[in-house]
């Protein structure tokens, strides 16, 4: 037996009579908090460069997936089976390049040949299916990701800025909008345009191969070491942060992030 399908026999097994009283009563629906919290257990592993907990989330991440295709074979929707059997069948016709007789130039061509397939296959699913080059994006994506994959795939059929440069200039045409709508006091206004900056924003990060949601977080893992910074030497002079002054707020930052750069 491969150590695959031993994790999937203890599932199986835990799901089954004389398993686990916990995980029995569980559905597809009450999992959902766990998948979502091993991918950004399996992302903080990521971004940190630990292998070691890398190897770890991962597990806990194939176990998430395994038992969410128990629980769907145990209702007869589908099995394990079918879905490894889809993505295999689906990354063979996504890369005719490698499977079949198709060529490519470069990974620009592949994925616009990526999105006409995708775009075929919805279609052939249903009649209703959205036809539009931008679907297909779930909608609890976090935001600042899912400007960036929108941008990617309008980006496929050509419409795009030809350079980051490009799109920072659209920050600052956006930013003067903000600037604008704040001194127009209309809140509605100020969340229309503080939208589009961020967008533009993220396509600045796209067009320069940067992911801005990676970025964001490394900014707030950044904020949150600094900010704790402040709050420990303001704790040695025996003051509570509540009582220091936002000059010195300012100054202890300052001093913080210098000696970070040291």
């Amino acid at each position: 037996m491969t150590r695959f399908a031993e994790l999937v026999d203890v599932v199986a097994r835990l799901r089954g009579p004389g398993g686990c009283p916990w995980d029995r009563e569980q559905t597809a629906e009450s999992l959902r908090a766990c998948l979502l919290e091993e991918c950004y257990e399996t992302l903080d592993a990521i971004d940190r460069g630990d292998s070691h907990a890398l190897r770890e989330e991962l597990g806990d991440l194939l176990l998430q997936i395994v038992f969410q295709a128990q629980v769907a074979a145990e209702t007869g929707r589908f099995t394990l089976e079918d879905v490894i059997g889809d993505v295999v069948a689906k990354m063979v016709r996504r890369h005719p390049h490698v499977f079949g007789d198709a060529t490519v130039a470069d990974s620009g061509e592949v994925m616009r040949n990526w999105s006409r397939i995708k775009a075929a296959e919805r279609a052939s699913r249903s009649e209703t299916a959205d036809p539009s080059v931008l679907s297909g994006l779930p909608p609890a994506l976090p935001a600042l990701h899912a400007a960036a994959r929108i941008g990617e795939k309008a980006a496929r059929v050509g419409f795009d800025w030809p350079s980051p440069a490009a799109a920072l200039a659209k920050v600052r045409e956006e930013v003067a909008e903000l600037e604008e709508a704040l001194a127009s006091g209309a809140p509605a206004r100020v969340e229309h345009e503080l939208g589009d900056v961020l967008f533009a924003v993220a396509s600045v990060a796209r067009l320069a191969e940067q992911s801005p949601e990676m970025a964001l977080r490394q900014a707030l893992a950044r904020f949150g070491r600094r900010f704790r910074v402040i709050e420990d030497a303001i704790r040695c002079s025996g003051r509570d942060i509540h009582s220091v002054t936002p000059a010195e707020l300012e100054a202890l930052w300052i001093e913080a992030k210098r000696a970070e750069s040291l």
